[in-house]
């Protein structure tokens, strides 16, 4: 009589997670037959109003019945004892802009898995994608990594590479980037269950660290070029706080821009000298060019550019945006420090 195959039983897995790779992640484990979730760690709601690209994790699993861990603070000694009483075969940790302490990473049978928006060891840190953004660069990729004590630096167990388009948003490489885990996520959960991904070490004199951004960093010289504020403006939109300028006293929101038309592109003008108004855009001096607003925000709401333009009764080579200091421009784009903070005089969009 042939013996019978007995199933093995879904892992029980935690997913940890906060921002918009997140969601992409839980769906698919939720929808995995070889996973069980059996809790979803995620940010209170006051602490997910300081992050950009939140989520709502606890909508996705609530017909389900799986509980909610919300402002669960990983390092405490109670949430030690309520992670090891879920008796777990692996966290999944997605979408999470915090490192997970060395207790927490030692709970699981076969550790914690993780993600990161790089080809890694290459963009270790913060915001990979804004930053591969910013400076032109036309590739990029996700990496599944187990987790380490150190900010993405474990072992390597899957990669993908992605290109960046010359006019993608920082959000489109994102929804790329959360792909990409997902599917690297069902094509080695079986050996991650088993307890024997594929490693590749790193080691630590490899790639590079990113410097952390914050809101302020988003001030924009306009004594860049066409392309190079093209991709500022880009890598800095939804779902992050935005590009911005000051004009008329006021903090100006830059959402959506394209290369300004060619035939401005010989005026000799100041940077940030408004040019003209055409269409639906607002023509902008770049060094050495144009650039096209087409969507900014002065106040509670976002408009086309044109509208804007309209509204403040502005006229061709009328006004400008403020110049930024060598120092302060530096500094945004993380090639130096700056001694004293520019001053805030916008909330944050989320």
């Amino acid at each position: 009589m042939a013996q019978q195959t007995v199933a093995a039983r879904p892992g029980r897995i935690a997913l940890v997670g906060a921002v918009h790779e997140s969601l992409p992640m839980l769906n698919a484990l939720l929808a995995d037959p070889r996973a069980d979730v059996v809790s979803v760690i995620t940010l209170s709601q006051s602490e997910a109003s300081t992050v950009s690209g939140p989520v709502d994790l606890a909508a996705a699993v609530a017909p389900l019945g799986v509980p909610v861990l919300r402002g669960f603070d990983l390092g405490s000694t109670d949430s030690l004892r309520v992670l090891a009483a879920l008796d777990l075969d692996l966290i999944v940790v997605a979408g999470w802009t915090r490192l997970v302490p060395r207790a927490v990473l030692a709970l699981p049978r076969h550790g914690c898995v993780g993600f990161h928006a790089s080809l890694l060891p290459h963009h270790r840190g913060r915001a990979p994608v804004n930053w591969s953004i910013i400076r032109g660069e036309t590739e990029t990729g996700a990496t599944m990594l187990m987790l380490d004590a150190g900010a993405d630096t474990g072992p390597i167990v899957d990669q993908r590479r992605l290109t960046i388009g010359a006019n993608d948003t920082c959000g489109k490489v994102y929804e790329r980037v959360a792909a990409a885990g997902v599917a690297m996520m069902r094509h080695q959960l079986p050996a991650l269950l088993a307890g024997h991904p594929p490693l590749r070490l790193q080691r630590g004199d490899e790639g590079d660290s990113l410097p952390r951004r914050t809101p302020e960093m988003g001030i924009t010289d306009w004594a860049r070029t066409t392309r190079e504020i093209h991709d500022w403006i880009r890598a800095l939109t939804h779902p992050y706080p935005g590009a911005f300028s000051r004009h008329d006293g006021k903090t100006v929101r830059l959402w959506q821009a394209e290369p300004g038309p060619e035939q401005h592109s010989t005026v000799r003008a100041c940077p940030g000298s408004i040019l003209d108004c055409i269409d639906d855009g607002v023509v902008v001096a770049a060094q050495g060019g144009t650039v096209r607003l087409l969507v900014v925000q002065d106040g509670e709401r976002e408009q086309p550019a044109a509208q804007w333009y309209r509204e403040r009764n502005l006229s061709p080579a009328s006004s400008a945006f403020d110049p930024v200091d060598d120092a302060t421009s530096r500094w945004a784009r993380g090639l130096g420090p700056l001694h004293e903070l520019p001053s805030r005089p916008f909330q944050a969009a989320r």
